[in-house]
């Protein structure tokens, strides 16, 4: 392997990669891989260093791809146009069965292209590009070629935004950019997150703070989903300052009530199911995802009855099973109320952080409305600070603007929306892409200032109003007595 860069170890997440489609994956060995209808094992990826491109070979083995010198046919024959090509499907002398016996034989992708090109009939006649989008074409389906690299907030979110836009709100990536941008996301910051994007915007502010300064997430339902986040393969003390912290009790805070007594459905189920999932397995991370998203109370309350019958059925039948039971409940019983203790520890320091009502910025993306989200979360927010939020649809965003502008307390509010067009670029033929993304959301960003409380009361400056217009206001009211 070459000198230079990162290497892929062993437990890694990595994300695989071929022509413009990405997946995320763990580095195991012995377990099969399935990408773009190949599969493969990484076992022989590890040690090497990342941004290698790799060839499938058999039996499932990925070898370094040899970086081999394109044969330079200057004097190609090509036609003028494609206008006598018809497609009949008669132009290609080789069977399927030929390519497989191909296959079978173990001759690799780029020979396999070269006797396709040769068995053809038409493509002496085809243009110069008309060629090469064949030749592309064949590489693409015999050549299986794969480069891993390692994730980060780019790849990560290009990834979801192709694969499952709807688990991030059909955020697209330059919208991402954009709100880390507008949100001054740096090192030492104090961010309060709130997301509902399968912890992909958690993991770009970490990204961008590098694990210096601290995170509150605050979350819906049972617990934070971070299925994405963990994608990233951040180190362990990224997670050290980052701190999680219910919706549901946002406003017991504010109003000076909050206990950490009643906490919301316990998430032990999902904090396992969580490790786990590690943003692997489709499957799994969405079974994950709903059952966070709407913590259904009745399964909550479902839980214990049924083992404790069994219990009793079997308690009949076997005093000493009874025994080991009993012994068995009260340590499980023991370890919840440490898990318990633990989450209330960390719930209080949470609650002590946002108190302190000192937060250097608020990122907002979620499938929530943002009026009532942000008119309670601009609470925590000092004041000269930024706040983004992210909206897939423009018109909750419109109502909480113009709520905005009647409490007063932000500046500098815009509501933006990216434009994004991608090009190719290639010689004699650079045109836009055919496909373009539709729309990639809308965001509301502004600046917190200090809320004159005198100007909130509305009654007050309802009077005001109708009084004088604003500006011969200021200069009544400043006049001495």
């Amino acid at each position: 392997a070459m000198e230079g860069g990162p290497r892929i170890r062993e437990g890694d997440c990595a994300v695989l990669k071929r022509d413009e489609v990405f997946k995320a994956v763990s580095v195991l060995r012995r377990r099969k891989i399935i990408f773009e209808k190949q599969w493969f094992y990484l076992d022989n990826a590890i040690g090497h260093i990342y941004g290698t491109t790799f060839e499938v070979t058999s039996g499932g083995n990925l070898q370094p791809k040899q970086e081999v010198e394109e044969a330079a046919t200057e004097t190609k024959e090509a036609g003028t146009d494609n206008r006598n090509i018809v497609d009949d499907g008669k132009s290609q002398k080789l069977t399927h069965d030929d390519i497989k016996a191909l296959k079978d034989k173990g001759i690799k992708g780029q020979e396999i292209v070269q006797q396709l090109i040769e068995n053809s009939t038409t493509f002496r006649d085809k243009t110069e590009f008309a060629q090469d989008k064949y030749i592309k074409k064949k590489k693409k389906k015999y050549e299986a070629v794969i480069t891993i690299v390692r994730p980060s907030t780019r790849i990560l979110s290009t990834m979801y935004y192709a694969r499952e836009p709807g688990k991030i709100n059909h955020l697209r990536y330059d919208t991402l950019a954009q709100m880390l941008t507008l949100g001054n996301i740096h090192a030492g910051n104090k961010m309060i997150v709130m997301e509902t994007c399968a912890g992909l915007v958690l993991g770009a502010v970490m990204e961008r703070m590098g694990g210096y300064g601290s995170i509150i997430q605050m979350y819906p339902g049972g617990g934070p989903v971070r299925a994405a986040t963990s994608c990233f393969g951040f180190p362990k003390p990224f997670f050290d300052n980052l701190h999680e912290f219910p919706l549901s009790k946002v406003q017991s805070l504010l109003s000076g009530t909050f206990t950490a007594e009643t906490l919301p459905a316990d998430p032990e189920e999902n904090a396992l199911g969580e490790e786990e999932s590690n943003g692997l397995s489709e499957e799994k991370q969405t079974s994950l995802q709903e059952t966070e998203e709407e913590p259904a109370p009745e399964a909550a309350v479902e839980l214990n009855p049924p083992e404790e019958q069994d219990a009793m059925d079997i308690n009949a039948e076997d005093v000493e099973f009874k025994e080991n039971k009993e012994k068995e409940n009260k340590d499980s019983v023991r370890e919840k109320q440490m898990k318990q203790w633990e989450r209330r520890k960390k719930l209080i320091e949470a609650a002590a952080l946002l108190g302190e009502k000192n937060a250097d910025g608020l990122i907002v993306a979620s499938k929530f409305h943002p009026t009532p989200l942000l008119l309670s979360l601009l609470e925590f927010v000092a004041p000269s600070r930024p706040f983004v939020v992210y909206c897939q649809y423009k018109e909750p965003l419109l109502e909480c603007y113009t709520r905005l502008r009647e409490r007063g307390g932000v500046i500098n509010l815009k509501l933006s929306e990216t434009w994004l067009r991608n090009y190719q670029v290639l010689p004699d033929r650079s045109h836009p892409k055919l496909t373009m993304s539709g729309g990639g959301g809308y965001l509301l960003s502004g600046i917190t200032v200090v809320l004159d409380k005198g100007k909130s009361d509305p009654s007050n400056s309802e009077a005001l109003r109708m009084e004088e217009p604003s500006s011969k206001r200021c200069k009544l009211q400043d006049l001495p007595c």
